[in-house]
């Protein structure tokens, strides 16, 4: 949070995957961030709602968090950047949406048959909250490295439905980004992430390249692409163009996991937008070149 050259950073985000193996899964997020609101302190939060499957089982989650930029050398080459996070989770599911033994009427599935369940619960909020920490050295304009890591879930809370306890387990995140020119106009943008919880094991790594096609005179256009691997589950390519202070971005993923005969190598396309607010804007003045006589 804070890592970004503007005031206000404004992130929304729509997914929408396994549309060729079952009810899609759609995930929509909208978060926005403030620097330095008082002194160097960082303020953001998140805001996503999540639906899956049969029963649009729903999370809805609401994330606040802040952070401290310390400045470790004088010319701000060098940031640390702690914070805490904290969470509302909410869950839902439609148990009228599932189909049972029981609607079995001996030839044929009967939706007006009683499922003879009985669901104590069809909905649970819980508290959550994690720490992190972030690390950037810049040296230049476009030359950066910024690592850091995360833990969540800290206080486990209980997300189960049905009297039985089923703690969430902690998450582990580590991730390293790096910009590098490469060339007058051409930037290289590797990235690597892990993610641990549980039995659960995630590793992304790739990169984007960057091409400018415009920077003067307070001008700034610029396209990218790029792949990336995900660990025993796909790859995905991107595509994105900053404009200004706008940055938009389309990726899709190519399932490569044990369910390819189902998903057919599909697996979901997402689409992301940014918006960057400064709180002054220099007016844009053009410069005219004198003539040689008056």
């Amino acid at each position: 949070m804070g890592r970004f050259h503007g005031d206000y950073r404004i992130h929304a985000n729509l997914r929408d995957q396994w549309r060729n193996v079952t009810v899609p899964f759609q995930t929509f997020s909208i978060s926005g961030e403030a620097k330095q609101i008082y002194k160097d302190f960082n303020l953001g939060a998140i805001l996503m709602n999540d639906v899956a499957g049969d029963g649009s089982f729903r999370t809805i989650e609401f994330m606040p968090s802040i952070s401290y930029t310390y400045k470790l050398t004088p010319d701000s080459t060098h940031l640390f950047r702690p914070g805490v996070q904290f969470g509302i989770n909410f869950r839902s599911f439609d148990a009228t949406a599932f189909s049972f033994d029981n609607q079995w009427n001996g030839q044929q599935y009967d939706p007006s048959l009683s499922t003879n369940e009985v669901f104590q619960s069809e909905r649970k909020t819980n508290f959550t909250w994690g720490l992190g920490a972030a690390y950037e050295f810049q040296k230049g304009k476009r030359e950066r490295i910024v690592t850091g890591v995360g833990l969540f879930n800290i206080n486990r809370p209980n997300q189960g439905f049905f009297g039985d306890e089923v703690k969430r387990d902690l998450r582990f995140n580590f991730f390293a980004r790096a910009e590098y020119k490469i060339g007058i106009d051409w930037d290289i943008l590797p990235s690597i992430q892990l993610n641990l919880q549980g039995k659960y094991r995630e590793l992304i790594l790739g990169s984007q390249a960057r091409y400018i096609l415009v920077d003067r005179l307070g001008v700034y256009r610029a396209i990218m692409g790029g792949i990336y691997m995900r660990s025993s589950d796909a790859f995905y390519l991107s595509a994105g163009m900053e404009y200004q202070n706008w940055w938009a971005g389309i990726s899709y993923d190519i399932n490569t996991s044990s369910l390819v005969p189902a998903s057919r190598a599909r697996g979901g396309i997402e689409f992301s937008l940014r918006y960057i607010i400064h709180r002054f804007n220099p007016k844009l003045i053009k410069h005219r070149v004198c003539p040689d006589y008056i």
